[in-house]
């Protein structure tokens, strides 16, 4: 897909929370909305993993605090055309980088930043 068209998407979410995100990308009528819910559904399950224990995301304050979509590589291809000609054909595809993050610091990351402190 075209660095154009995800950005639309991508807009629209940037900074909001996980469930207003994933309802904003649900009802949103882009082809971009279907890529980047299942990139968040990802993201969100990947910070879960993160913290090595049994807690969901659920508990949490989660952010989407970075996303933006960069140009990717190009395919060339090659469409025939009356007369033995061709016409060119560009197939633009982009790079979604997605952070999520909590609002609030963890009760594992206080205690780290109290220990630094008092050290």
């Amino acid at each position: 897909m075209s660095v154009r068209k995800m950005r639309l998407v991508v807009d629209l979410i940037r900074g909001k929370e996980i469930e207003d995100a994933l309802d904003i990308l649900r009802f949103t009528n882009k082809e971009a909305a279907l890529w980047l819910e299942k990139a968040l559904i990802s993201a969100v399950a990947n910070w879960e993993h993160k913290l090595d224990n049994e807690e969901s995301a659920d508990d949490y304050d989660l952010v989407i605090s970075e996303i933006f979509a960069d140009q990717g590589a190009q395919m060339k291809r090659f469409r025939p055309a009356p007369h033995g000609r061709a016409h060119r054909i560009r197939k633009h595809s982009c790079h979604v980088t997605l952070v999520v993050e909590n609002r609030y610091a963890l009760p594992s990351e206080e205690n780290e930043e109290a220990e630094v402190a008092e050290a």
